[in-house]
């Protein structure tokens, strides 16, 4: 487990937060496929919080794409970088997430965040924030819509209907289990929309969550538990 601090200079207001995302944004690649889904390397990336002791623990799952096995992981543990600001929650995650990311023994592939990349209000989440820092390929998959509105998606596994700001698609309410309510899929970085729901469905064998979201949720948990047993 790694260990860390605020990095020097990480904003410490939500108009410093502002303007970062404002500079980031412009160089998020959106023109880009990415890897064919079902090759390669997917990694899971998740956090869990005790605000009360103001500790953040951040997992990297990295899994075979193909058979969905465990192929490596880290954790690390840090202060909460930021305060809880609906639209900058990335600033209370990414320097303990790239620390786990740093921490892996060998690539991580197709980075899957356990929240959103351009179906943000600022249309720079978690997702696309974490893609820019890497220069990794990211998509978010999220649980639930943020602000965002869209029509059901039919019944069976697959299914998709656009999530919508306006008149504007910045994601997809996608059909992992049939009838099952979907989950809200949006490119974060050097991705396609159309990739980001077949690396999600081809994530999804059995439950509604990715296998890597599902893995990457467990390991933080458990990393929080032994850093508050140490304090």
């Amino acid at each position: 487990m790694t260990t860390v601090s605020v990095p020097a200079g990480w904003p410490a207001t939500e108009e410093e937060a502002r303007a970062v995302q404002d500079e980031l944004r412009a160089r998020v690649v959106l023109d880009e496929p990415g890897p064919p889904p079902g090759t390669g390397r997917v990694t899971g990336v998740d956090v869990a919080y005790d605000d009360e002791r103001d500790v953040v623990a951040a997992a990297a799952v990295v899994l075979d794409a193909a058979s969905l096995d465990v192929v490596a992981e880290a954790t690390a543990v840090g202060r909460i970088s930021f305060p809880y600001v609906p639209g900058l929650l990335a600033f209370r995650e990414i320097p303990t997430v790239l620390a786990a990311l740093e921490a892996l023994p060998c690539p991580p592939g197709l980075v899957v965040c356990d929240g959103y990349g351009l179906a943000h209000p600022r249309r720079f989440g978690l997702a696309s924030h974490l893609g820019v820092l890497t220069g990794l390929p990211t998509i978010g998959v999220a649980k639930n819509p943020f602000t965002f509105t869209y029509d059901d998606p039919p019944a069976p596994r697959g299914s998709a209907s656009p999530l919508l700001a306006g008149d504007d698609e910045v994601g997809r309410a996608l059909r992992t289990r049939a009838g099952v309510k979907p989950v809200f899929v949006s490119v974060g970085h050097r991705v396609t929309l159309d990739n980001a729901c077949a690396h999600t469905l081809a994530l999804t064998p059995e439950f509604r969550l990715p296998e890597s979201t599902r893995r990457a949720d467990a390991l933080c948990r458990r990393a929080l538990q032994e850093a508050r047993s140490r304090h």
